[in-house]
């Protein structure tokens, strides 16, 4: 993958924003209470709250870490493409994969400020994943004189 100035630019930005978001998420938006008041909505047993909690920052961290990752893109590092789509791509599914309790819960706890680090990480990735994977493409195409196309 060829990183050009832009794609470089907008996935070191998302990176910060994704970093951050995800570590406000994961520290002041989930906490025990929340993941209990989500059970609650979903109608499940909250005997198991601590250890979902247990889960979610633990995924929670390895997007830290990931998205992290992103903002070593900087340095045009060649074989970050790959890692850094899977990261966004995986962060992206978290649009289909929390359940809609966890956000009726952190509303309920902290109102629309709850959910919307989630929103911004988890869309956003949806975002960044679509351009880069659109960066990809088109940096495949090859010119007449055999150089990738700049985005």
């Amino acid at each position: 993958m060829l990183w050009t100035p832009k794609i470089r630019l907008v996935t070191v930005l998302c990176s910060i924003v994704f970093v951050l978001g995800t570590a406000l998420q994961n520290y002041v938006i989930i906490d025990l209470d929340l993941i209990e008041a989500s059970m609650r909505l979903k109608g499940a047993d909250t005997a198991e709250a601590p250890g979902y909690l247990s889960a979610l920052r633990l995924v929670g961290n390895v997007f830290i870490a990931g998205n992290a990752l992103g903002l070593l893109v900087w340095f045009r590092w060649h074989w970050l493409f790959w890692p850094v789509l899977a990261v966004n791509v995986g962060q992206a599914f978290g649009v289909f994969v929390v359940p809609f309790e966890v956000h009726r819960a952190a509303i309920g706890e902290h109102g629309w400020p709850g959910v919307l680090p989630s929103l911004v990480t988890d869309g956003g990735a949806v975002i960044l994943s679509i351009v880069l994977i659109l960066a990809y493409v088109r940096s495949r195409r090859l010119t007449r004189t055999g150089d990738p196309v700049r985005l």
